[in-house]
């Protein structure tokens, strides 16, 4: 009994890990959605603000690949997908129900959060196949290198799906436009990937951390 009893509490430890690292991944996706219209500069490079909360989602999707595998992480990919057009859907009607007569921060309100539709689709779009590619390229090298090489894997999956997500999202928002798209794929993909490679030790501190109380809570479970 002791045993069983040990073993429901290690599933149900891990389990909370996997819930707080899914929150975190949809937090920082929302977030991302709703700071992403505000444009900065870094080194000369303009990017959206939103390009580090999102870049941060490729090295949460990687560390549950790793430990929780395809079909578990698709979903809270799915799940993030979804969460996101239920906000934007409440930020839309927020904005179209009528302001209080005293309150005059209306327009500053609709600049900030109403955003474009077709920016919004364009961003949903190139979030869908970029990080179903990413979780597919990460177990694609997982196999490829039989488990070994964790930097290695986490940093040519995101890599690729970085550039997917990237040319999808300029292109459908602003092709036709007359902005240069090339240039602003480029500028973006740099930050994106630098971000990329400085989050390879936090995707090995996750992955090692969770593997340490899976193993111990095994150990007591077998105990």
């Amino acid at each position: 009994m002791q045993g069983e009893a040990g073993m429901n509490n290690g599933l149900a430890r891990q389990e909370k890990i996997f819930l707080l690292l899914s929150c975190s991944f949809v937090v920082l996706l929302v977030v991302s959605n709703i700071i992403a219209g505000k444009i900065i500069a870094v080194a000369g490079v303009f990017a959206p603000a939103a390009v580090i909360c999102y870049s941060l989602t490729f090295a949460a999707t990687d560390t549950m690949a790793e430990l929780w595998g395809k079909e578990r992480t698709k979903f809270v990919v799915n799940v993030g997908f979804v969460v996101t057009i239920i906000s934007a859907l409440f930020i839309r009607i927020s904005i179209l129900m009528p302001a209080a007569p005293f309150w005059g921060h209306q327009d500053a309100f609709e600049l900030i959060l109403g955003g474009n539709l077709r920016i919004v689709l364009a961003s949903l779009t190139a979030y869908l196949i970029s990080q179903h590619h990413d979780i597919w390229a990460f177990l694609f090298w997982k196999d490829k290198t039989r488990g070994r090489h964790l930097w290695l894997r986490n940093n040519l999956s995101t890599a690729v799906s970085q550039l997917i997500d990237t040319a999808i999202f300029i292109v459908l928002a602003f092709y036709g436009t007359g902005s240069p798209l090339f240039a602003m794929i480029i500028g973006q993909y740099i930050i994106k990937l630098t971000i990329a490679l400085c989050d390879t030790p936090l995707v090995y501190l996750l992955v090692k951390t969770i593997s340490r109380v899976a193993a111990s809570e095994s150990m007591q479970a077998a105990g």
